[in-house]
Parts: structure tokens; C-alpha cells; sequence
């Protein structure tokens, strides 16, 4: 008799389609479910422990154990309640006994191409599989992994979580910049997604660049924090200019990049990117001294600090009462000593999407803390970070259409 508390399941279902009603939902309200009825709620699929898991397995043995060790709640006299505990843990690795075998594609020019698993940097690890790195690392001589969505969070996770279970370390980090995203950062015009850009970005304007290129410093060093070299790849955009190239050049080198480099991969392929490929062979061969960012006998909150000062430029760091329940039930149970899978948007430094630049000195809000015990790591939700997305105001789909006369699909791109 597990004696499941039905306030203490933590397990949300999960879907393919962003639906923010789906957020918070009441279920056992069938006839045959009478006394069951509790409140809960789904997760985009991308957010699911397993989706981690899947990413950070090493083979069979270690999936089946991961998924035995998922917790899926507590029970009255608050322990925990695992997958194990279930009886499922057998049934569930047969569901992913295939999924676990990296599906090999190749690029427009022929180069094979790993793509496996899809955890998102906001609310997940945000890397591609442990799997699929160790494959391509016995067929090739360099290697190159994705890690998504800037390096205040896929590629702290990458160093914090990812490289503590496949033991494996990067050589170089490629940080991907643009002369556009920076002029945000500088404070430039908002965009919207579907209207035309505003003048300030397909017009030199150095004044403004200057002013964004603060929060490519901050990922140089924030990468720098954890000894590895780093090249800056500028994903050249038609409108961009020389000096305002130069500019970045200047200023990543200066911040202790190994180099900048222009690439139009866009526009000429594999030519395109020959010289940031030279960059970062050059940037492969000096030494490292890699780094972990904090060490896991930590306290919950002391990584927390850590990462939030250090990484974000947070000043401090406020909890809701969920949050500090939540750090207490994890630290009872041991939990505490996992690494942290901070979700946040990709969108600042910060928890605000409206906080460009270097935002330095601020509270970030902590709402809530969930344990992926079998992917291995505890993840807090920072500010309005959620783990279901809604549609936006106006959904892309008002544009889609079909072209009675030919039969063509409009509207998607």
C-alpha cells in the first residue's frame, strides 16, 4: 500500500500543444472516480522528466534505473513515491527502448548530422543527447553540440548538469551573436514577430550596438567562469556593415573572447563558415581549466545564489512560501545534493523578458522548485516562467490559409 497523498502528487501529464487552460485542470470527476478529485494540471512534452532523461541517458541500464528513480509525489507520511514504487518503471523503459538511438540525418551539403531529444533550455536542460555526443565523438575528430537558447542557460546547464553525468568537457564554446539582437540589448525598438523591422536594424548605427554588445560581455564571461576558450560566430544578417562587425570583434576580444568571427553560412554554405571553423580549431588547441559553477554538497539555495548572482547579475534572490515548502521537502529527502536546472525566459539575463542588456543588482523571484530526480537535477521556476505555454495575443494561425485555386497551404512562412 503506497498510501499516495493526492495533494502531494507532483507528476503533471504532458501535450504537444501549447493550451494554457491546460495549465491548472480538476480531474476525477467521473462517476467511477468518486473521492478522487484533485486539482492538477499539464506540461508542454518538451518539459517532461522523461524528455531529461532521455537526453542524459547513457544506454538501457541507465534509462531503466532513471526511470524507476522518478518521483511522482509523496505519500501521507511524506515519503517519497517513485515510478519504481509504481510497478511501471518496466513497462515505461520499453515505451523508450528505441527512442534512445540517435536519429542520424545529414546537412544540404552532405556533413551527418546527430538530432536527438528536445528538452528546451527555458524550462529543461536544453541540450542534445549524451548519447549522440559519445557516437560522434568515435566517428570524427571534432564535434559539435547544440546547447540552446543563450549561455545564461543552455550552456550553464550544459557545464553544470550535462557534463557532471557523461563526463565528457568542451574544448571551445561557439557563442552565436547577431548585430540585431545586440542593438535590442542597446535598447533598440521593439519586434514583433511578422512586422517589418524597425530602421535602427538595417541601418549601421554604432552608437547602439555599443551599447548591446554589454550583454555579449556578460555571456563571454559568464562562459569564461567556467574555464573554456570562446569564439563568438556573428550570424551575419544582408544589413549588417563592417564597422559594425569590427566593433563586435573589438569588444568580444577584449572581454577575453579567443576571436570574432564573421559568418554567412546563410548565404554560402559551408564556405560561409570556413573561417570561424579555422577560429575554433585554434580556440580548441589552448589550454582549458574547466570549472564547475558550485559544487553539489551546497545547500538548495546556495546554488541557487550562485547561479543567480553570478550568471544572471541578480543582487539577491526571493522565495514564495511554495518554494520554500518545496526546498524543505527536497532537502528531507536528500535531493538537495542534485544539480539545478534554473528555468527562466530566454528573452534577458533575467527573469523579465523586458530587461535588456546587462540588468545588474535586481530580486529574482523563485515561485516554485520541482524535483526530475531520475533526469537528475531539482528545477526552480523563476518569475512567470511556465511549464505550459499559451499562444501569443495573435496566433500565426490567423494567417494560414488555402489557395482555392491551386491548392497550396499559405501563411506558414
Amino acid at each position: 500500500m503506497l498510501d499516495i497523498d493526492p495533494d502531494g502528487i507532483t507528476w503533471n501529464r504532458v501535450i504537444d500543444i501549447s493550451d494554457r487552460f491546460l495549465r491548472r485542470i480538476q480531474v476525477g470527476m467521473g462517476p467511477d472516480e468518486k473521492g478522487q478529485t484533485r486539482i492538477t494540471g499539464y506540461d508542454i512534452t518538451v518539459a517532461s522528466e522523461i524528455m531529461a532523461i532521455l537526453a542524459l541517458t547513457t544506454g538501457l541500464a541507465d534509462l531503466r534505473e532513471r526511470i524507476g528513480r522518478i518521483v511522482i509525489g509523496t505519500s501521507k507520511a511524506g515519503a517519497a513515491v517513485t515510478v519504481e514504487d509504481l510497478g511501471v518503471a518496466g513497462a515505461a523503459t520499453v515505451l523508450m527502448k528505441d527512442a534512445i538511438m540517435p536519429n542520424l540525418m545529414q546537412t544540404v551539403e552532405g556533413q551527418p548530422a546527430f538530432v536527438h531529444a528536445g528538452p528546451f533550455a527555458n524550462i529543461a536542460h536544453g541540450n542534445s543527447s549524451i548519447l549522440a555526443d559519445q557516437i560522434a565523438l568515435k566517428l570524427a575528430d571534432y564535434v559539435i553540440t547544440e546547447s540552446g537558447f543563450g549561455a545564461d542557460m543552455g550552456m550553464e546547464k550544459f557545464m553544470d548538469i550535462k557534463c557532471r553525468y557523461s563526463g565528457l568537457i568542451p574544448n571551445c564554446v561557439v557563442l552565436v551573436a547577431t548585430v540585431r539582437a545586440l542593438k535590442m540589448h542597446g535598447g533598440g525598438p521593439k519586434v514583433v514577430a511578422g512586422k517589418p523591422l524597425d530602421f535602427a536594424y538595417t541601418t549601421e548605427n554604432l552608437p547602439l550596438l555599443e551599447k548591446g554588445i554589454v550583454n555579449l560581455v556578460a555571456h563571454i564571461e559568464n562562459i569564461k567562469r567556467h574555464g573554456v576558450p570562446v569564439v563568438v560566430a556573428v550570424n551575419q544578417f544582408k544589413d549588417d556593415t563592417p564597422a559594425e562587425i569590427e566593433l563586435i570583434r573589438q569588444k568580444a576580444v577584449a572581454a577575453g573572447a579567443e576571436d570574432a568571427v564573421l559568418s554567412s553560412h546563410w548565404a554560402h554554405g559551408g564556405d560561409g563558415a570556413v573561417r570561424l571553423a579555422e577560429a575554433v580549431i585554434a580556440a580548441c588547441e589552448q589550454p582549458g581549466d574547466f570549472r564547475f559553477l558550485y559544487p553539489l554538497e551546497w545547500s538548495i539555495k546556495e546554488k541557487i545564489a550562485k547561479i543567480a548572482k553570478d550568471i544572471y547579475g541578480a543582487g539577491s534572490v526571493s522565495y514564495t512560501p511554495e518554494a520554500e515548502a518545496k526546498i524543505e521537502l527536497y532537502t528531507r529527502l536528500g535531493f538537495d545534493k542534485l544539480p539545478l536546472c534554473m528555468a527562466k525566459t530566454h528573452l534577458s539575463l533575467s527573469h523579465d523578458p523586458t530587461l535588456k542588456g546587462r540588468p545588474q543588482g535586481y530580486v529574482l523571484p523563485v515561485r516554485d522548485i520541482r524535483a526530475s530526480v531520475g533526469a537528475g537535477f531539482l528545477y526552480p521556476l523563476c518569475g512567470e516562467m511556465r511549464t505550459m505555454p499559451g499562444l501569443p495575443s495573435r496566433p500565426v494561425f490567423y494567417d494560414v490559409d488555402l489557395d482555392l485555386e491551386t491548392g497550396r497551404v499559405v501563411g506558414l512562412f
